[in-house]
C-alpha cells in the first residue's frame, strides 16, 4: 500500500465506491477494511420496514470478470458474515444491474459488487448498491468511507448456500426485461445485430433474450479475458473497433455494445459507425414517447444532447437538467415520475425498471426503437435531425493538472471570451464546469476531473465541422492558459 498517493486510511472513495489498481491498492487486506466499514454501516442502520431501512440484514454480493474478481468478492463476503449479515452470493460473474435488482426484490440492506465497470484492465473496485436497486448515495460512501479500520475485519466461512439461492432473482430479471421489451416485434427483425459485451460481464446476456426469430444474432468478445483485449471495457469509438469492422463485414443493421459491468451502453450504425448518446438517447425517447405514448419528466445531463430538450418541448414534458452523473438522474427517478433520464457515457435509465443503468435492457430497448422504425439506425438519425435540427457532439480529453484545470474551468466562468472559433458567444452556464453557448443553441463545455489529472472538452453543433471548431478553439484556450 502506497502511502503517497492515497490519504493515511489508504481507501478513498469516489462515486459509489471504491476502485484502486489491482496489488496496488486493490488487495485482500484492504478488500477486508472495505468490507469490515460496510459490515459496521449496515449494523449500525435502524432495523425498519420500508426501502430506505430493510428489516432483513442481508446483503447481494456479485462480481463482474476482472482479475481476481470472484476471489474478491468470495473474501467480502466472509467478512460480511463474519458480522453476522446474511450473504448471497452470485456463483458466476453477472452484469451489475442484476444485482441491483436482487437487492431490491429481496428487500436486502444492499448490495456490493466487485467491479472497476469501465476502467482500464489494471483497475478492480467495490461498488455498494442502495436497498432500492440503485448505487449508494454519496451520503451512504461517505459514511462507509468514515468508518475504515475502526473496527479489525471479522471473518466467517460462508454458509454452502450462500450461493445457490439467487436463482430466483436471475430469473424475475429476465421475465423483467422479457415483459419491458417487445421481443417478438425485436425477434421478427430481417437482418442481423452484432453484440459486443467487450469481453466484460454482459456476455452473451443481450444474446439470450434475441434467439429463436428471423433476426441473426452474433456475439464478439463474448468470453472472459482480464485483459480487455488490450482496450478499457467502455464502449466509445475507439475501443470499438473490432464491433465497427464486424458490422460492416456482415452489413449488421446495427451493433450493440456494453461495459464491462454491463451497465452502460454503446451503438455503431449500418455504416459501421460509432453513434453518440446525443443520437441513441433522444432516438429512445422519441419511441417511448411517440410509439409507446409514453409521459414523464426527461432528464438531461449537462453534457447532454439539445435535441433532449427539444423534443421534451415538442412533446410538453417536464425538463430537468443535472449536473454530469448518474447519481442525480437516480436521485429524480425515486422522487419523481422520470420517463427517461441519461448520461453521456451511456448510462440510461427509464421508468418501470430499477433507478439504475441497465445496458442490458437499455440494448434490446434501443433495438425495439429500431424494429418499430423499419429504418435503418442513420436513416434513423437523418429523419430526426430533418425534425429537430442536426447536432453533432464530440468530447476530446486533455491531460492537465487537478489544480490547474479548475483554474481554467473558473477562470472562464468568470471571464468569459467574447467569441471562440469566431462564433460569438451568447451565454455562459456553470451548473457543472463552463458551458460557453451560442446563439444556434450549439455548445462548448469544460469539464475537470476532481480525481486524475484530465480535463473534459464537449462541444456540440449544427455541423460536424462546426463541433470540430469548437473543440480545436477549447483545446486552444486550455493547452494557452496560464494560472
Amino acid at each position: 500500500m502506497n502511502g503517497r498517493r492515497e490519504h493515511p486510511a489508504g481507501i478513498r472513495f469516489g462515486t459509489d465506491g471504491w476502485r484502486a489498481v489491482i496489488a496496488d491498492g486493490f488487495t485482500f487486506e484492504n478488500v477486508e477494511r472495505v468490507a469490515q466499514a460496510y459490515a459496521d454501516f449496515i449494523n449500525q442502520q435502524p432495523p425498519g420496514d420500508n426501502v430506505e431501512h430493510p428489516a432483513q440484514k442481508q446483503v447481494v454480493v456479485g462480481y463482474d470478470r476482472r482479475f481476481l474478481s470472484e476471489h474478491f468478492a468470495a473474501r467480502a463476503a466472509e467478512v460480511l458474515a463474519g458480522n453476522e449479515i446474511e450473504v448471497s452470493l452470485f456463483d458466476a460473474d453477472v452484469p451489475t444491474p442484476l444485482v441491483s435488482w436482487a437487492v431490491r426484490e429481496r428487500g436486502a440492506a444492499g448490495g456490493v459488487v466487485i467491479t472497476a465497470s469501465h476502467n482500464p484492465a489494471t483497475f478492480n473496485g467495490f461498488k455498494i448498491k442502495a436497498p432500492w436497486g440503485g448505487s449508494a448515495t454519496p451520503e451512504t460512501t461517505v459514511a462507509v468511507e468514515s468508518l475504515v479500520d475502526a473496527n479489525p475485519p471479522q471473518t466467517a466461512r460462508l454458509n454452502s448456500d450462500a450461493s445457490s439461492n439467487l436463482e430466483a432473482e436471475v430469473e424475475s430479471y429476465r421475465r423483467q426485461v422479457a415483459s419491458y421489451v417487445d421481443l417478438e416485434r425485436v425477434r421478427a427483425l430481417r437482418g442481423r445485430v452484432v453484440v459486443d459485451p467487450m469481453h466484460g460481464s454482459g456476455g452473451r446476456w443481450v444474446e439470450s433474450f434475441l434467439k429463436g426469430g428471423r433476426l441473426s444474432v452474433e456475439t464478439i468478445r463474448g468470453d472472459r479475458d482480464t485483459l480487455f483485449g488490450g482496450v478499457a471495457p467502455e464502449p466509445i469509438d475507439r475501443n470499438l473497433a473490432p464491433l465497427k469492422e464486424r458490422v460492416r463485414e456482415r452489413r449488421a443493421l446495427v451493433g450493440l455494445a456494453t461495459d464491462g459491468d454491463a451497465d452502460r451502453v454503446g451503438a455503431v450504425n449500418e455504416l459501421g459507425e460509432t453513434m453518440t448518446m446525443h443520437e441513441v438517447v433522444p432516438l429512445v425517447l422519441l419511441h417511448l414517447a411517440r410509439v409507446r405514448k409514453q409521459t414523464g419528466g426527461i432528464v438531461r445531463t449537462f453534457s447532454q444532447s439539445v435535441l433532449l430538450k427539444r423534443i421534451a418541448a415538442a412533446h410538453k414534458l417536464p425538463l430537468h437538467e443535472t449536473p454530469i452523473g448518474f447519481k442525480y438522474i437516480a436521485d429524480l427517478m425515486l422522487r419523481e415520475d422520470i420517463l427517461i433520464g441519461a448520461e453521456e457515457s451511456g448510462g440510461i435509465g427509464v421508468r418501470g425498471h430499477i433507478p439504475e443503468r441497465d445496458g442490458i435492457l437499455n440494448s434490446l430497448l434501443f433495438l425495439e426503437a429500431i424494429a418499430s422504425s423499419g429504418k435503418t439506425p442513420n436513416e434513423m438519425v437523418r429523419e430526426m435531425h430533418r425534425e429537430f435540427g442536426e447536432f453533432y457532439f464530440g468530447r476530446r480529453d486533455l491531460h492537465t493538472e487537478v489544480a490547474r484545470g479548475l483554474a481554467l474551468v473558473e477562470s472562464l466562468g468568470t471571464k468569459p471570451p467574447a467569441a471562440a472559433g469566431g462564433f460569438a458567444v451568447e451565454a455562459v452556464e456553470t451548473l457543472d464546469g463552463t458551458k460557453l453557448v451560442f446563439g444556434d443553441e450549439s455548445w462548448l463545455l469544460f469539464r475537470q476531473s476532481g480525481t486524475e489529472p484530465v480535463l473534459r472538452v464537449y462541444a456540440e453543433a449544427t455541423s460536424v465541422e462546426k463541433m470540430n471548431a469548437l473543440l480545436d478553439e477549447g483545446c486552444r484556450l486550455a493547452e494557452s492558459f496560464h494560472h
